[in-house]
């Protein structure tokens, strides 16, 4: 299946390129140590989810790292396909680690050293089941209240698209018939399918439970309520969640300069959702990331304290240039 995956990965980087998908911000050259000024070209190789967060905060590391001239591209793939990809050495960057819901699929990859957790870029997340506020008002507030609106919910939980952690936390609850849910099946979609479905059954004060998570607009467009008692499932505190960044085994060792990047860069719950809410109106995901740097400028500071561009010259100067501040 490694030989598989790996083969698929390689084959939709190739096709990537030719559909046009890598944005380069200028071919450039990456510092390789803070003792020489021998530079190598390199492009930074993004797994991206279909996850509104995840994009934005994606669309927002590309354009600084363009800004500072590298290359970048990105790989929209499900879950586990970003674990292989990075493995594999076909994908060098994700930001999407959710923890501890992901921890199923990405701890065998950490325990095997082919990839690296890096620091949190984001903390106070959420990610757990929720449900409409009108049912909460009926009596739906707990994981072990769903299995007695079975018949109303159409022995369903509505989840995203297939391979994501979350889905997969629904089904060993469904296998272990934990909270009486063994009868339950899982409705696979994407984020937008989903939660499409979540709004059609609003409008029509339908019953429903499907996955939750914050920052996301979602928590604005719908009047929703996070289920509690799944702390051995989505952990505690309503499915607190902390946001870590990912990269394959070697790849910051031999990138100084990108390694002092990531490990500066983080973001910020307001953040996420002002991008998001923007992606959500339409707007594109660079634009939006764009917009909201010119009006934020102040947290590229800290992003870029001792970074420098591809050429070694300081990172903020170039970067505030590129964005015409």
């Amino acid at each position: 299946m490694h030989t598989v995956l790996k083969r698929i990965i390689t084959a939709l980087i190739i096709l990537s390129v030719a559909a046009g998908m890598v944005f380069a911000g200028g071919q450039g050259e990456a510092e390789v140590a803070d003792t020489t000024d021998t530079p190598e070209q390199v492009t930074v190789r993004f797994a991206e989810v279909a996850w509104t967060d995840i994009v934005a905060t994606t669309a927002t590391t590309r354009l600084v790292l363009e800004a500072l001239g590298y290359e970048t591209t990105a790989l929209m793939v499900a879950v586990p396909m970003a674990y292989e990809g990075m493995s594999g050495g076909d994908v060098d960057v994700f930001l999407g680690n959710w923890m501890p819901s992901m921890a199923t699929i990405s701890n065998e990859y950490f325990d095997r050293g082919t990839v690296i957790q890096n620091r949190a870029n984001l903390e106070g997340a959420k990610y757990t089941l929720a449900t409409p506020a009108y049912m909460a008002e009926q009596g739906l507030t707990d994981f072990a209240d769903i299995a007695d609106f079975a018949e109303e919910l159409d022995y369903t939980i509505h989840g995203i698209e297939p391979g994501n952690d979350g889905n997969q936390v629904i089904l060993d609850m469904i296998a272990e018939d934990a909270f009486g849910l063994g009868d339950f099946q899982l409705a696979e979609s994407s984020e937008a399918g989903m939660l499409a479905e979540a709004q059609a059954r609003e409008r029509g004060q339908e019953p429903i439970v499907f996955l939750g998570w914050a920052p996301h607009p979602m928590n604005n467009f719908l009047d929703m309520e996070y289920l509690s008692g799944g702390d051995d499932f989505f952990g505690p505190d309503y499915g607190a969640a902390t946001v870590y960044t990912n990269t394959r085994e070697g790849f910051l060792d031999a990138y100084p300069n990108l390694e002092r990047f990531f490990d500066n860069l983080y973001f910020t719950l307001e953040m996420e959702g002002a991008i998001m809410g923007a992606i959500g109106e339409g707007e594109d995901a660079r634009d939006a990331a764009e917009e909201w740097l010119r009006e934020n400028p102040a947290i590229l500071q800290e992003w870029l304290a001792g970074v420098r561009t591809v050429d070694g010259e300081p990172g903020l100067p170039a970067v505030r240039s590129a964005l015409g501040l």
